[in-house]
């Protein structure tokens, strides 16, 4: 049935996300379980990553639009599928529809990744691209399904979806039978909605802990509320799980099945994908490690075993170079400074010599000499160093001034 009908508001069980994962066999792969000694020991514990991020198309999404699809009327299928995506969702939806030989048509925002637009073409789907931001986009969607009978695949409100989700949990539990937490990031609210319907009935005493992003943690105030309420203008990195409004179905799940919804920062979200690309090896998008970034920011407060859900790992290489200079920032081993010197030769020469006695590596290098702020003998330099933690950036910092320089910023 199409999203917004009676059935779309029914419950989802055990023997949902069982059937869900029978109906994916051969389909989505069961991703790799990959312990981290790093995490582990900040915990005290072992944390195992559950690697969704190498899932076909790259996340989760996968999971529940097939199920959502592969459970359509011969009618429902032979008029199509639509969707609304800035990337995950879109490119599940399409191959998804593709195995199942059923036409999609998907709208993306026009600014959309474009490395995410050309694979959701390639996965069969016609692109539409429409609005700047995803709730025009959306809008574009619901229309078309109007007008063309098409059946619009909502990306996190609807059984089927949660049930496709949940056997991600079912997976964690076969893989990691002792498993006392899972941390799983926090959008709409499908991916842990399932997890938590399938994990809970199997082991009661399993702690289900989602994770939002402080610029579009619409959870916190709506479990307050006990109902859903919007987030305006939600603000992230992690687009992944930006999401101004929970979904009604999830929404009731969370309530009565995540034992708690906590919020991380976007410097602890670009720290934690720095950490998944350095010390796990494993490229992960700011919403695929907002449970790191969790762990990062409490790690005493979690019990072991934990399992963190890399949910997606579909970065747009653009984002993926100021993310991991904002997370290298964050953690003292990336400086930018401005100061100004007098404009004479081998002035920048004996600069560089300062930063060289402290070992700073210079990464990039803007001079300055014509500005109505600037002096008529002076000139503005902007430095870009990769540095060695907090201490030693302030140790580059008192060199500087120490040498005379007027540091500005």
């Amino acid at each position: 049935m199409s999203y917004g009908t009676a059935d779309s508001l029914r419950s989802v069980t055990l023997d949902d996300v069982r059937g869900a994962q029978k109906m994916l066999s051969g389909v989505a792969r069961v991703t790799a379980m990959e312990g981290s000694r790093h995490l582990s020991q900040l915990v005290g514990a072992p944390v195992h990553l559950k690697c969704e991020n190498l899932q076909r198309t790259g996340s989760f999404k996968l999971r529940g639009a097939y199920v959502r699809i592969a459970g359509l009327l011969p009618e429902e299928r032979a008029a199509g599928v639509v969707a609304a995506s800035a990337g995950n969702h879109a490119q599940g939806v399409a191959l998804a529809s593709s195995l199942l030989g059923v036409h999609s048509t998907v709208f993306m925002p026009k600014g959309a990744p474009l490395p995410k637009i050309s694979a959701t073409r390639d996965y069969g789907a016609e692109v539409r691209l429409h609005g700047q931001v995803v709730d025009e986009t959306l809008a574009a969607a619901e229309e078309y399904a109007a007008e063309t009978g098409a059946v619009f695949i909502h990306p996190f409100d609807h059984p089927d979806i949660i049930a496709g989700q949940g056997t991600v949990g079912l997976e964690i539990l076969e893989q990691c039978p002792e498993a006392r937490t899972i941390v799983v990031g926090i959008g709409g609210g499908g991916l842990a909605a399932g997890i938590a319907v399938a994990a809970k009935a199997i082991r009661q005493d399993v702690r289900i802990v989602g994770v939002q992003a402080e610029g579009a943690a619409a959870y916190p105030p709506s479990l307050a509320a006990g109902r859903p309420v919007s987030v305006e203008n939600p603000v992230t990195m992690a687009d992944g799980i930006k999401v101004g409004r929970p979904g009604l179905v999830p929404f009731e799940i969370v309530r009565d099945l995540v034992d708690e919804v906590r919020t991380v920062s976007e410097d602890q979200l670009s720290a934690a994908l720095l950490l998944c690309l350095e010390r796990a090896k494993l490229v992960v998008e700011p919403a695929g490690a907002s449970p790191v970034a969790a762990l990062l920011a409490a790690p005493d407060t979690f019990e072991g075993p934990v399992v963190a859900v890399l949910s997606g790992g579909n970065v747009d290489p653009v984002l993926m170079q100021r993310v991991l200079r904002h997370g290298m920032a964050a953690q003292g081993r990336y400086l930018a400074v401005r100061l100004r010197l007098t404009d004479r030769p081998g002035a920048l020469a004996t600069l560089l010599g300062v930063l060289s006695v402290v070992d700073a590596n210079v990464l990039d290098v803007s001079h300055v000499r014509t500005d109505p702020r600037l002096g008529l003998t002076e000139a503005e330099v902007e430095l870009h160093l990769e540095t060695k933690g907090p201490a030693h950036c302030a140790e580059v910092g008192q060199a500087l001034r120490d040498a005379g320089y007027t540091v500005i910023g």
